[in-house]
């Protein structure tokens, strides 16, 4: 049942994903996994959608809007004040970047499953290109960046109550 589903839903994934990528700012195949993860999520807890391609056109669209959504909200780094540059190697400045690190670290740890091991990955000075990625983890490449996405959303989650109490 669940293969016949996912290959009559392919095709129109496919299309809708293509359409909606460009102007979400994301990655056809990257909107593709997550409705597939979407869809996997949804068999496990409900069952198959009554309307497989109208549920379909909509979680494709949904998560077009959420990757909209998060790509308004980050901030590239090095986008600091002006003059905060100058204060950069004060005493101060290096004690609360490295309280912010620390924290980060303490959070990627507390984050589920294989979410620790991926972020350190991403984390790593050693700079590690996709592919020694997924070799380390011993996953497939294509699903690094749903991986990603979905870690970084625990992450944000995690850290949201830190960020307001401080």
């Amino acid at each position: 049942m669940t293969h016949d589903l996912v290959t009559s839903l392919r095709p129109l994934l496919t299309a809708e994903a293509s359409a909606e990528a460009y102007a979400s700012g994301a990655e056809p195949g990257d909107l593709e996994q997550a409705v597939w993860l979407r869809l996997l999520e949804r068999l496990e807890a409900e069952g198959p959608p009554s309307d497989p391609q109208r549920w379909l056109r909509g979680a494709v669209r949904t998560e077009a809007r959420r990757t909209l959504r998060r790509v308004r909200n980050e901030r590239p780094y090095g986008t600091e004040p002006v003059g905060v540059a100058e204060s950069a190697y004060e005493p101060e400045r290096l004690a609360l970047t490295a309280a912010r690190h620390r924290a980060l670290r303490d959070a990627v740890r507390r984050l589920p499953g294989r979410c620790p091991r991926l972020l350190e990955a991403l984390l790593s000075p050693r700079d590690l290109t996709y592919r020694e990625i997924a070799g380390e983890l011993g996953i497939s490449q294509g699903s690094l960046g749903p991986e990603r996405s979905r870690c970084l959303g625990c992450l944000r989650r995690l850290l949201t109550p830190e960020v307001a109490a401080g």
